[in-house]
């Protein structure tokens, strides 16, 4: 039986078949089975208790367990050797490629605001030593504004002119030669010398590498406004046998034959 409309359009009453019925139903029951084992409703989290969270630090604590004795031996060597060591660098290029070529470049080479880690240029120190207490605690930048310091706008020019003349870049020499005095104010950090202070990751204004940008502008820009940086802390993210390797991934890369 059925309703007829407009003479061609008839209703029928056709049962789906019983496969389909059948296939609807084990949907239901396999959701249903689902919501009881796995984490889905609110806050329930399921007789198994699994989540992905989980599961993938079992996984991360298995695979760590399996490279434990590897890393062991890495842990035992002298940075020079661990460098030299075709399986440590390898590792070693993971573990950069994971955790620092985001803001060092996967060629380890930075870019402006990011360290080269390839030439000489260190700002905290570029032993083993150091570049592993960097990975673990981070390091914090801070260089304030100084013009209010060095005195009057061109006071500040004259200043960027001095600073550029340290590394013999091309600048104005009667600048340069005013800025001098008022250098005094950037000594305290750079040292009346130029050459920076790697206890405080003062950097050296005489080598000509210019982290934030070279020229004049780029320094008047830098003494007016300051600058601050963020190295973030690895030491949770890490183990100390993978800061070690990474430690001495990073000193191979600036001492190697070829290297600045």
């Amino acid at each position: 039986t059925g309703h007829v409309w407009d003479g061609d359009l008839r209703e029928m009453n056709n049962p789906l078949p019983r496969w389909w019925v059948g296939l609807f139903l084990i949907t239901i029951f396999f959701a249903l089975g689902y919501l009881a084992l796995y984490p889905g409703l609110g806050n329930s989290v399921g007789k198994l208790g699994w989540s992905s969270a989980g599961q993938y630090d079992a996984e991360v604590a298995k695979a760590n367990q399996a490279l434990e004795p590897l890393y062991a031996k890495f842990a035992g060597m002298p940075p020079e050797d661990v460098a030299k060591d075709p399986q440590a660098m390898a590792i070693g290029d993971r573990l950069f490629m994971n955790n620092c070529a985001q803001c060092h470049g996967s060629d380890a080479r930075g870019g402006k605001g990011f360290p080269n880690l390839t030439d000489k240029d260190w700002l905290h120190g570029g032993t083993h030593e150091k570049i592993k207490e960097t990975l673990v605690k981070g390091r914090i930048g801070n260089m304030p504004p100084m013009a209010a310091a060095v005195g009057s706008a061109d006071d500040v020019r004259n200043v960027a002119h001095y600073v550029l003349s340290l590394s013999n870049s091309p600048h104005d020499a009667l600048r340069a030669s005013l800025g001098k005095p008022k250098f005094v104010a950037c000594a305290a950090c750079h040292g009346p010398d130029g050459k920076g202070n790697q206890t405080i990751g003062a950097p050296n204004l005489t080598d000509d590498i210019w982290l934030h940008g070279w020229g004049e502008n780029a320094i008047i820009a830098m003494v007016n406004n300051g600058k601050v940086n963020q190295m973030p802390a690895q030491a949770g993210k890490l183990t100390d046998p993978q800061l070690h390797v990474l430690a001495s991934y990073v000193w191979g890369l600036s001492n190697q034959p070829a290297a600045k």
